[in-house]
């Protein structure tokens, strides 16, 4: 993987370990030689993944829609910002621009990016690798939920498995590069055909 995006909030929480796991993100990927793809905001731990790998000599590209330029102050510290109309633009660029997805806490819009990855991963519209970071056990609800979805039929095992978790970022890098991607869409299945 050569470019990772990554989801995060545009606020810092309130526990000291999500603006500093934010900004060690940004240097490992850097140190990696992984370009960060994030969501073009200086504020935040949002900010701080990019802070992190611009001090550690990365390439960080910004995609910000207009009307956010202002709202989430754009990064203009950045390698290359691509502003664009709409936040589902925003999303097809980040997606087209990476080789991975990566989501650390965040509020509304990271669960909302987040879903829309796995929801195209699992309609086969891409096979890119899609985890997160369980920064102070922040995912925990989130496994819980897809296990649920998994008892109650709503999703399948190998749907879920598409979402990759992890407590590290080395141990999410590794899982998410030996990545094999389901070999059909998973909204398939015998009731459906």
């Amino acid at each position: 993987m050569k470019k990772i995006v990554v989801f995060c909030g545009a606020s810092d929480g309130y526990a000291d370990i999500y603006r500093e796991t934010a900004w060690d993100v940004g240097a490992l990927l850097a140190r990696r030689g992984i370009e960060v793809i994030f969501g073009g905001g200086k504020v935040g731990i949002m900010g701080a993944v990019a802070d992190g790998a611009l001090q550690h000599g990365g390439r960080v590209t910004g995609v910000i829609p207009t009307f956010l330029q202002t709202k989430e102050i754009a990064h203009d510290g950045i390698t290359e910002m691509i502003v664009v109309n709409t936040m589902h633009e925003r999303k097809q660029t980040m997606s087209r621009l990476a080789d991975g997805v990566i989501a650390l806490p965040g509020g509304w819009g990271t669960m909302e990016e987040l879903f829309e990855m796995l929801t195209w991963a699992q309609l086969g519209l891409h096979t890119r690798p899609i985890g997160v970071l369980n920064v102070n056990g922040y995912y925990e609800p989130l496994k819980a939920l897809c296990t649920l979805m998994v008892q109650d039929g709503f999703l399948s095992e190998t749907t879920a498995s598409i979402l990759m978790v992890a407590d590290t970022l080395e141990e999410l890098l590794d899982m998410m590069a030996n990545y094999t991607p389901p070999a059909a869409p998973q909204w398939l299945t015998d009731s459906t055909t």
